[in-house]
């Protein structure tokens, strides 16, 4: 955990009720900050806007350097520290109802801070600003902001609007044009949905920035940067090999002495490239992860899980923006043209990790490899949107004579809230032993240029997993337990190269009070976990690990299980660092199954009970149930617990065949609960309320031989 939230364990948070999955009780969401960004050190007034965010006096950020002094309701003055490093932060806030979801703040250097100042929609009112300036500005709905600067004669900029990137949903659009009105450039959708125009000043003069949404909607932030420092297009080659180093070739602008002028181009102006060399991290591999500095929400006009199934680290050569880097196993290589024909390809050594471009339009990279004595299932992977590529890559294998033998396309889980499907191949075809293969890589829109890279790996089966989480709640509120109660988190696996065995998810580091008991996910994608607090449990606010391990052979993984959170109530996932939940006051009920694990014979039922604690003295009424993301192996009826019982006795059907082994199952409680936001009020009308129950475990055995 880190320094600044020490101090919040024993914050107290005042909540009176829970909220509901379908969201009629207080569900504390932050659905806005302004403004979006500051260059550290320095400070601004920070402002709120959301649900549920009554009596909300503390912010919560992952570095010590962020320090937020309440002002009034929903507004604080932020300071950031020196020793922040350049990159986005989660902010949440803490408030009556607990804590809200993440929201997107930019931390820079090197920039000037200035408030965009209205009205600034004409040429003759627009906003004077300077080169190396980032502006805080708002969209204005039907209208557009002006700012006007000047540039000398050859001076190259790059003017780039953040805001998608940042957890806004501004459609921004961006356009240059001279003094005298004549357009220059336009761009939009250049980093997902944000624009960005790359300009070399033909003559000393005043030039003008139009910034707008193209949705004609006003209100929302974004930060306008318009500057001649470096700015990194991508490095290539892609991949390096844990504790080797390798050097990387920058493409970008201004990259300052020891820079060159390249053939590469992004737009009409030629990419500069330095050469530099870097390390790969040796922490990774152990357990399968991924860090960074700056969310990765640049790949994809609607945010993903992108990074979900990487291993890798951002790097910031020249204090730049961020750079993906792929951390390999085994040794990497580069792509070497020519290869754009079957019969001239580039032959390999397996295992394989290259790192490729699509150089030109329609350009098809070729690569050959030969199977060994034993042949069977090979591992198929290209790395493109994982490592913020912009192609959509294709992949198909051929023999040595041409006849198609498999092809890969997209993959990845669509699981509820969480998104992780990729326009990346992933998966395995069989293969003849002692037998030439040759590969196509191909992009599928047969798009090329610097832009297009990607990372190619070609291995025997090494079957291991990745594993992500995200809260299971409908909406983008944070994760809240309260005293007595549960809450749940969708937990999702994706299997590499054949994986399948059980995989028990446990949670580390929880602040007293909460519990988690561990979960079994077996033969699926999907599991439940389930947190519940001490009837006694302080109200507290804490981070927490989860990690996920499993056999294969005679090798235990262990996995970390990567948060990620909803970025808007209806579409979008992205990645957070760090998990965090808070405890609130007293649920109105809460649901356990007893016993807590059963053993029982594939083919046969179970029977547990699922008792109910009711903790409000005028909660009285029913609760439904039902299984909550149970798999197709297990069936059970939905029923009711009525109002004047305390328990209802549930038969569980397991079916014939089903794999050996553990499993968890939950049940999910819904009952209409009096309540009101003001403690004191006497209309407590009812309201839905939804809970997950205590877990139960399944030892399914094989039947008994007659």
């Amino acid at each position: 955990m880190t320094k600044p939230l020490r101090p919040l364990m024993g914050l107290l948070l005042l909540a009176v009720a829970p909220h509901s999955v379908f969201a009629e009780l207080p569900s504390p969401q932050l659905h806005r900050i302004e403004p979006v960004g500051l260059t550290a050190p320095g400070e601004v007034e920070l402002t709120l806007l959301g649900a549920d965010i009554e009596g909300v006096e503390t912010l919560l950020f992952e570095h010590p350097g962020f320090k937020a002094e309440f002002v009034k309701e929903k507004t604080f003055k932020l300071t950031v520290a020196a020793d922040v490093p350049a990159g986005t932060w989660d902010v949440r806030a803490v408030g009556r109802f607990g804590i809200t979801n993440a929201r997107l703040f930019s931390v820079t250097r090197g920039l000037v801070d200035v408030a965009e100042v209205e009205p600034n929609n004409e040429p003759d009112k627009a906003q004077t600003i300077a080169v190396n300036s980032a502006v805080n500005g708002s969209s204005d709905g039907n209208n557009q902001d002006l700012f006007r600067v000047a540039l000398k004669s050859g001076q190259r900029v790059v003017i780039n609007c953040q805001s998608a990137r940042l957890d806004t949903e501004m459609d921004p659009a961006l356009t240059l044009k001279s003094n005298d009105g004549r357009q220059l450039a336009s761009n939009g959708d250049y980093e997902g949905r944000d624009p960005l125009i790359d300009f070399l000043a033909p003559a000393d003069g005043e030039y003008l920035i139009e910034v707008r949404d193209l949705t004609y909607r006003g209100g929302y932030p974004y930060r306008l940067i318009v500057t001649d420092r470096p700015h990194i297009e991508n490095i290539f080659p892609r991949a390096i090999q844990a504790g080797q180093h390798v050097e990387l070739t920058v493409l970008g602008r201004n990259l300052g002495a020891g820079s060159a002028a390249t053939n590469w181009r992004s737009g009409e102006l030629p990419l500069d490239a330095i050469k530099l060399s870097v390390r790969g991290s040796d922490a990774l591999l152990p357990l399968g992860a991924y860090r960074f500095r700056e969310h990765a929400t640049q790949h994809s006009v609607l945010p993903t899980a992108a990074t979900c199934t990487l291993i890798g680290e951002q790097i910031t050569p020249l204090d730049a923006n961020p750079q993906t880097l792929l951390v390999s196993e085994t040794p990497t290589s580069v792509e070497i043209e020519p290869n754009d024909v079957r019969e001239q390809p580039q032959v390999l050594t397996l295992p394989a990790v290259v790192s490729g471009r699509f150089d030109r339009e329609r350009d098809l990279d070729w690569f050959a490899f030969e199977t060994d004595e034993q042949g069977g299932a090979y591992g198929f992977e290209v790395y493109c949107e994982r490592i913020a590529g912009r192609a959509d890559p294709y992949l198909a294998v051929t023999d040595d004579k041409g006849n198609p033998v498999g092809s890969i396309d997209d993959f990845g889980h669509r699981i509820g809230s969480f998104d992780g499907h990729l326009r990346d191949p992933s998966g395995s075809i069989n293969l003849q032993p002692k037998t030439k293969y040759r590969v196509l890589v191909k992009d599928a829109y047969n798009r090329g240029g610097a832009r297009y890279q990607y990372v190619l790996s070609i291995r025997k089966p090494q079957p291991d997993f990745f594993a992500a989480s995200m809260h299971s709640n409908n909406n983008m509120s944070g994760l809240n337990v309260w005293q007595g109660g549960s809450e749940s988190i969708d937990v999702v696996i994706h299997a590499r190269d054949g994986f399948n065995q059980p995989t028990t998810v446990t949670v580390e580091g929880l602040p007293a009070g909460l519990h988690a008991s561990p979960l079994t996910i077996n033969n699926n994608t999907r599991g439940t976990l389930v947190l519940w607090a001490d009837d006694n449990a302080a109200p507290t606010v804490g981070v927490f690990k989860v990690f996920a391990t499993s056999v294969v052979g005679d090798k235990t993984l262990r996995r970390e299980v990567r948060p990620f959170c909803r970025v808007f109530n209806l579409v979008g996932s992205r990645e957070l660092r760090e998990h965090f939940v808070a405890v609130r006051e007293r649920a109105p009920f809460a649901l356990s199954l007893v016993p807590d694990r059963v053993t029982v014979e594939s083919g046969q039922k179970a029977e547990v009970k699922l008792k109910l604690t009711r903790h409000w003295s005028d909660f009285k009424n029913a609760v439904n149930y039902q299984p909550l993301n149970w798999q197709g192996s297990f069936q059970l009826g939905n029923g009711t617990i009525a109002a004047d019982q305390t328990e209802a006795p549930l038969t569980i059907n397991v079916q014939a065949g089903t794999r050996p082994g553990d499993y968890t199952l939950v049940v999910q409680g819904q009952a209409q609960v009096p309540f009101h936001k003001d403690p004191k009020s006497a209309d407590r009308p009812n309201t839905l309320v939804s809970v997950s129950s205590q877990t139960v475990t399944l030892t399914v055995t094989e039947p008994v031989k007659k």
